[in-house]
């Protein structure tokens, strides 16, 4: 393929019709304040996991609204349920019973 200068980049576009909701289903079934939460990212701000590698909730939430089960699989993992999050988060998401809910959904679902 000859090289014109630009490359085509592939389409971000999510499809919520076909993509993965059980997790997010499952999270607000056993987490209600899941619903609550808006990503601000006060959440990433105060996380310690975040301090040492490349975890953020913030984006944890995108992904399980988004329903890419292969990045929350590779992100539930890093959280080490410290609770600053939860403390600072100005919605009230309990966001320890949500890492855990999503961890738990994991394995339900076998994903």
């Amino acid at each position: 393929m000859p090289d014109f200068g630009y490359t085509i980049s592939s389409d971000r576009q999510i499809d919520y019709d076909r993509s993965d909701q059980r997790i997010a289903k499952y999270l607000v079934e056993h987490e209600p304040s899941f619903r609550y939460c808006f990503a601000c990212g006060t959440c990433t701000a105060t996380c310690s996991a975040g301090l040492f590698t490349d975890f953020s909730l913030r984006n944890l939430i995108g992904n399980i609204k988004r329903g890419e089960v292969k990045k929350i699989k590779m992100e539930a993992g890093k959280c080490m349920l410290c609770g600053k999050c939860q403390l600072a988060c100005p919605r009230g998401v309990n966001t320890r019973n949500v890492v855990l809910g999503i961890q738990r959904a994991i394995e339900t679902y076998n994903l």
